[in-house]
């Protein structure tokens, strides 16, 4: 059981450095529409996603369905720490209290 929780955490890691990207991507002017879609960060990031899914859809074969979702969760306290050191995005204190709350649900549903 482990070993797939372990998984899917790696899934959501995975799917949290290609939203990374598509914004990086999003932050660079592009002459033409084709450009902004065919880039190296946009293919990578589609590349990373379609790998996450699968490794999710492994890790759902063992793992609860209520775990999963909590499991989830976690990209919404990745994507702000991810954001700070590749973006150089400043972290808000709406984030922050935010993020604490993550982490008080996440210890609640682990404990009951």
């Amino acid at each position: 059981m482990i070993k797939y929780i372990l998984v899917f955490i790696l899934s959501v890691c995975i799917a949290s450095i290609s939203q990374i990207l598509l914004k990086k991507s999003a932050n660079i002017e592009r002459k033409n529409r084709i450009e902004e879609y065919l880039n190296v960060y946009v293919i990578s990031s589609y590349g990373l996603l379609f790998v996450s899914t699968l490794l999710t859809l492994y890790a759902y074969t063992k793992v609860k369905l209520s775990t999963g979702i909590v499991l989830e969760t976690i990209s919404y306290i990745l994507i702000p720490i991810l954001s700070y050191f590749i973006l150089k995005e400043k972290i808000e204190k709406r984030q922050i209290k935010g993020i604490i709350l993550i982490i008080v649900g996440i210890l609640i549903f682990s404990f009951v």
